[in-house]
């Protein structure tokens, strides 16, 4: 039975309707009937964190021409990825942030700042200059995606949560296929990856719209409402402290299913457009047509995965998908002629669903009260995982001589997970989130 902060989340007797917006996602096919007010969330929190995806598309992507012109040595590219992921670590604090000033507030400003950072990439100099930029966009882009999933579990109801996650996911995963697209075409037009970059400034010719129309969520709301005190006056580690005392070791399990995955699964992301490239000869054009096209299709699995989740349950999808993720980096990694394609789509479409059930689990298991600093803290572990393995990656590269065996060596680390989430994970699928981790129980 919902209770009644549910029912305000899903704006109670309000009839369900369909955006017109849903047009342009037809991935998101027979979706679960949402409000208004839960729509317009969904659609503006995923636009907002679609560049999110862009600028770190973009990365990846004109690795090779962004070495070139920069004159990055091959040996340091493990390296150089690493430091532009260690901005990860400050957004920490932004998110804890989100618990006393709201997360509407925080949320916009992560918006301007990622836009103002990867528009100062496109200017960058030298690679000094370059990963100094990247470093600050990714402390807002983190930032952003961790909110952007608080946001959507506490809007939308206990028996769609899992597909709410999975469609944000799938939303902001366009922004890969943005990328996709202009990365050919500036090519074409001669411009370069500079002019990559400062499409990324286009979030700021709409924040004005964003402003007004994105609302404070009604969890937070009656959250604020029901303290004596303003939470803008709480102290800064107050949030911090209640994550500590209240439910280690839910957290400890959900930390150390997220670094295993981070180490093991870095590399093989960050490196999959150079493989494509330089380990098999394809042209910029040709990754391009197999992130957007491969890519339209493997960003199915994110709303699949949370519908079939909020069905049969959070665990088994989990385990299923995680054991999954591992054996396609292999194959793909150890693949050539015409099983890269395919492989290629079918690794990105459980990569994606298996984040979207740990992003849910991350936001599912703790109180409201502490909510965006528990998403701050596991982005913290996801950080220093994903670090960790991209050091690990150089370091087998030189041993091994061969980036593809480097990330297949590290993903096969990552097995552990799936037997954390069967043994240590409750079920969250179907249940309130306040009945899942009620704030009485954090604030005992």
């Amino acid at each position: 039975m919902r209770d009644a902060v549910d029912q305000t989340a899903a704006g109670a007797g309000e009839a369900p309707y369909r955006p017109r917006w849903l047009l342009l996602a037809p991935f998101l096919s027979r979706p679960p009937a949402l409000t208004r007010r839960q729509w317009q969330v969904l659609g503006l929190v995923s636009v907002a964190t679609l560049f999110d995806q862009y600028d770190r598309a973009l990365f990846a992507m004109a690795l090779p021409k962004i070495q070139q012109s920069l004159a990055i040595a091959e040996a340091n590219v493990g390296y150089l990825g690493s430091v532009v992921r260690l901005g990860a670590l400050p957004a920490f604090l932004i998110a804890s942030a989100a618990d006393r000033l709201g997360r509407r507030r925080v949320l916009l400003f992560t918006i301007v700042a990622y836009t103002l950072c990867t528009g100062a990439t496109a200017l960058a100099p030298n690679a000094a200059s370059f990963v100094a930029f990247q470093f600050l966009a990714h402390v807002f882009t983190s930032a952003d995606a961790l909110l952007a999933v608080v946001v959507i579990a506490e809007e939308l109801d206990a028996s769609v949560r899992g597909w709410g996650i999975g469609a944000l996911l799938a939303i902001q995963s366009c922004g890969v296929g943005v990328a996709a697209i202009f990365f050919p075409l500036v090519e074409w037009l001669g411009l370069g990856w500079r002019a990559l970059y400062a499409v990324g400034l286009v979030p700021l010719l709409v924040i004005t719209r964003w402003r007004r129309a994105l609302p404070e969520t009604a969890r937070f709301e009656h959250q604020r409402a029901r303290r004596d005190f303003d939470a803008q006056l709480m102290p800064a580690v107050a949030p911090i402290a209640a994550l500590a005392r209240a439910y280690p070791g839910r957290f400890a399990a959900v930390a150390a299913v997220t670094f295993v995955f981070a180490v093991g699964g870095a590399a093989a992301d960050f490196l999959a457009p150079k493989y494509l490239q330089e380990g098999h000869g394809w042209a910029p054009s040709q990754v391009a047509m197999l992130y957007v096209f491969g890519g339209a299709v493997a960003i199915i699995g994110s709303p699949f995965a949370g519908r079939l989740s909020d069905r049969v349950g959070r665990k088994p999808v989990t385990i299923a998908m995680g054991l999954a993720a591992i054996g396609l980096v292999v194959a793909f990694y150890g693949a050539a002629g015409a099983w890269l394609a395919p492989l290629w789509i079918a690794m990105v479409f459980v990569a994606m669903g298996h984040d979207v059930l740990q992003q849910s689990f991350g936001a599912e298991l703790f109180p409201t009260s502490y909510r965006s600093t528990a998403a701050g803290a596991r982005g913290i572990v996801a950080t220093v995982g994903a670090v960790l393995g991209l050091v690990l990656e150089s370091v087998l590269y030189r041993a091994s001589g061969s980036h593809w065996t480097a990330s297949s060596i590290l993903m096969l680390g990552a097995i552990a997970g799936p037997f954390i989430v069967g043994f240590a994970f409750p079920e969250t699928a179907g249940r309130t989130l306040e009945e899942i981790a009620p704030e009485a129980a954090s604030e005992a």
